[in-house]
C-alpha cells in the first residue's frame, strides 16, 4: 500500500432543511451566544465511522458503540478485549527480597500498535484511558461546523406519544397520550473546516514498533465518507440533513505551509430557490501558495447547487458519483 504523505486543507458543508442535524442536551439546535447555529465535530465524526463501519466491513472502527449481552454499552476496556483480545504485556525485571523476578505488565507500545490498526484512529487519533492512558494524536483534525446560511431560524412542535404516562400529575394528564416536543432548524448549512497532518503520526509509530500509517487507499476511504456519510446516515432525527459539497486542497508533500480555516471564506445564500455557495475571497488566499499547491478539488451535486468564487484550476466533480463535472 502506498503511504500517503500530503498534507491537506478543505472543508466539507452538510445542509439541513427542516432538520435538526446537532441537537444539545435540550434537544435544540446548538447555537453559538450570538444565536449562530453549529454543529460539534463529533457529529460528523461520527458519520464517517457510521459509514465506514457499514459499506466498509472488513475495516475496524474502534470508537464505534458495541453492546453486550444486556443490549448495555461495552467499557473502553471490554471494547478493546472484543476487538483485539486480551491486553499485551511484556517481562519487566523487578528487585523484590532475595532477587530480581521477572513480571508480566501491559505492553503500552503493544497496545498502541493494535489500535493503529484500526481506521477511525489513523485518521482521528484515540484517548484510550482504560487498563493504561495512551493518547494518540490523529492526523485528521475538524472544527466544529457553523452555520453560513444568513438565517438561524429554530422553530419547535409538539408531538404526540401513542402512550400515557401513569406518573403524570393529575388525573386527566394519567389517563391522556403523552405529549412531546421536537425542535428544528429551518434552514442551515455547516461549514466544518479539517486538516490532515499525516506526520502527526509519525512518532507514536516508531513507538509502536513501526505500526501503520495512512496510506492512499485510507484517505481515498475518508474522502469517500466526508461525501457521503451525512446522507448515508438515515434517521428519524437526521431526516433533512444531507452531504452538500466538499472541498479538498492537496498540498505538495514537501510543503510547510500552513492555510487558514476557510469557515470565515465562505457563505450559502439562495438565488431564484437554488443554493449558491460563494468561496468569496478564498481564492486570493490560495493564490499566495500557489507553488505549494499540488490540486484543488470540490465535490457538489449541479442540479442542486451553485458553486461561484472558485479557485483557479479547481476540478469538479459530482459529489454522490464522483466522476468528473463538465
Amino acid at each position: 500500500m502506498n503511504e500517503f504523505t500530503n498534507r491537506v486543507f478543505g472543508c466539507a458543508i452538510v445542509k439541513a432543511v427542516n432538520a435538526n442535524y446537532n441537537a444539545d442536551f435540550t434537544h435544540q439546535p446548538r447555537t453559538l451566544p450570538d444565536g449562530t447555529v453549529y454543529a460539534t465535530d463529533k457529529a460528523f465524526k461520527y458519520s464517517i465511522r457510521h459509514y465506514l463501519t457499514h459499506q466498509h466491513p472488513n475495516e475496524t472502527i474502534f470508537f464505534y458503540k458495541r453492546l453486550n449481552d444486556d443490549m448495555n454499552p461495552l467499557t473502553l476496556d471490554e471494547t478493546f478485549k472484543k476487538v483485539f483480545g486480551d491486553f499485551p504485556t511484556k517481562k519487566v525485571k523487578k528487585k523484590k527480597k532475595g532477587g530480581e523476578v521477572e513480571e508480566d505488565v501491559l505492553n503500552k507500545s503493544g497496545i498502541a500498535g493494535k489500535l493503529l490498526t484500526c481506521l477511525d484512529v489513523r485518521f482521528f487519533g484515540a484517548t484510550f484511558a482504560g487498563e493504561t492512558n495512551i493518547s494518540i494524536h490523529g492526523p485528521v483534525q475538524v472544527n466544529h461546523g457553523i452555520n453560513r446560511f444568513p438565517d438561524n431560524e429554530i422553530y419547535s412542535e409538539q408531538i404526540m406519544s401513542p402512550f400515557r404516562n401513569p406518573e403524570a400529575e393529575g388525573r386527566e394528564q394519567r389517563e391522556a397520550s403523552t405529549l412531546g416536543q421536537q425542535s428544528k432548524l429551518k434552514e442551515g448549512h455547516y461549514v466544518h473546516h479539517f486538516s490532515i497532518n499525516p506526520q502527526n503520526l509519525s512518532e507514536m509509530r516508531r513507538l509502536a514498533g513501526d505500526a501503520p500509517g495512512l496510506t492512499t487507499e485510507d484517505v481515498e476511504k475518508l474522502k469517500e465518507a466526508m461525501r457521503s456519510g451525512i446522507s448515508y446516515y438515515d434517521s428519524a432525527a437526521k431526516a433533512g440533513t444531507d452531504n452538500e459539497l466538499l472541498f479538498w486542497v492537496r498540498m505538495k508533500p514537501d510543503s510547510k505551509k500552513v492555510l487558514p480555516v476557510f469557515t470565515e471564506y465562505i457563505s450559502v445564500g439562495r438565488e431564484d430557490g437554488a443554493v449558491v455557495i460563494d468561496f468569496g475571497e478564498l481564492p486570493k488566499v490560495l493564490n499566495k501558495v500557489t507553488d505549494d499547491i499540488e490540486q484543488t478539488e470540490v465535490y457538489y451535486i449541479p442540479e442542486q447547487t451553485r458553486v461561484i468564487n472558485l479557485p483557479e484550476n479547481c476540478k469538479q466533480f459530482d459529489l454522490t458519483t464522483g466522476s468528473e463535472i463538465g
